[in-house]
C-alpha cells in the first residue's frame, strides 16, 4: 500500500518542496509515497475567489471561511479514512511515536492554515486533529506540513537505503542521539573517543546509551521524566 498524502492549501507550489530532493524525492520518483494538493481557492463561490473574512468579534486579520474550507475537504476526503490534520501552534506537539503511528497507515489528509486561523466549527465538524510542530507561529501550515511529511516519509518502508539507521537517533528510543565521529581520527586536536575505535561493540553501545542519556538529561530533561532507560550507572 502506498502512503498518499494530500494538502489542502492555499499555496500548492510550495509543495512538494524540500521533500523532492534526496531519499524523499527517490522515494516520490519510486512511487513508495505519493503527494496531491488541493487549492482551497478553487472552492469559493464568488469572481474574486474570497476565501477568508473578518474574525466574529472583531479584533486582527482574517479567517478562512468555513464552507469553502469544508467543501475542500468533503471533496477530498469523502469516504476516505485518512487521518485529518491541521497544522496550528495550538495543537497537540508532533512526537516521533505520532510520526511511527502515521507511517504505519495508508496516508494523510493536511490542512494548511492562513491568516488568523480556521473557523471552529470545520475543526469541529470535518473531526480536523490539530497538530504543532513547535511552541511558535508560522506564517502559515504550508512549512509545518513539509516537516511532519520529511518526519513520516524517512521512516517509510525502503526509503532509508539502510533500515537500522534510524533506530539509534533523537527520540526514537526516549532519548537524544549520541554524539557521532568520523575520520580523520584527530581534528583540530580532537580525537574520536577510544572506545570508537576499540572494536569492542559492548563497550561503545554501553558508551552510546550513556551519551545519550547524558545528553538528554542536560538539553531535555523533560524526555526522562518518569521512565527508565537501560543505561549503566
Amino acid at each position: 500500500m502506498t502512503f498518499r498524502a494530500t494538502i489542502l492549501t492555499l499555496y500548492p507550489e510550495m509543495f512538494p518542496g524540500h521533500l523532492a530532493l534526496s531519499l524523499a524525492g527517490k522515494a516520490l520518483e519510486r512511487g513508495q509515497w505519493a503527494l496531491d494538493t488541493v487549492q482551497i481557492r478553487d472552492f469559493a463561490q464568488d469572481r474574486h475567489r474570497t476565501v477568508d473574512d473578518t474574525p466574529a468579534g472583531g479584533g486582527a486579520g482574517m479567517v478562512l471561511k468555513p464552507d469553502i474550507l469544508a467543501k475542500a475537504i468533503d471533496n477530498v476526503s469523502d469516504g476516505d479514512n485518512r487521518p485529518r490534520l491541521l497544522m496550528s501552534p495550538r495543537g497537540n506537539p508532533l512526537t516521533q511515536e505520532k510520526v511511527r503511528e502515521l507511517a504505519a497507515g495508508g496516508g494523510v489528509v493536511i490542512v494548511c492554515g492562513r491568516f488568523e486561523g480556521v473557523d471552529q466549527r470545520v475543526i469541529d465538524g470535518r473531526n480536523l486533529e490539530e497538530v504543532s510542530i513547535g511552541d511558535y507561529v508560522l506564517s502559515g501550515g504550508e512549512p509545518a506540513a513539509l516537516t511532519l511529511l520529511d518526519a513520516v516519509v524517512r521512516i517509510l518502508p525502503g526509503v532509508m537505503g539502510n533500515a537500522l539507521s534510524g533506530t539509534h537517533e533523537s527520540f526514537e528510543n526516549g532519548l537524544l542521539e549520541h554524539p557521532q565521529y568520523t575520520r580523520p581520527q584527530v581534528f583540530e586536536g580532537r580525537e574520536i573517543p577510544a572506545v570508537l575505535t576499540s572494536g569492542n561493540h559492548a563497550a561503545i553501545e554501553k558508551w552510546r546509551l550513556e551519551e545519550a542519556e547524558r545528553l538528554t538529561r542536560t538539553r531535555r530533561p523533560d524526555l526522562l521524566a518518569g521512565k527508565t532507560h537501560p543505561v549503566t550507572k
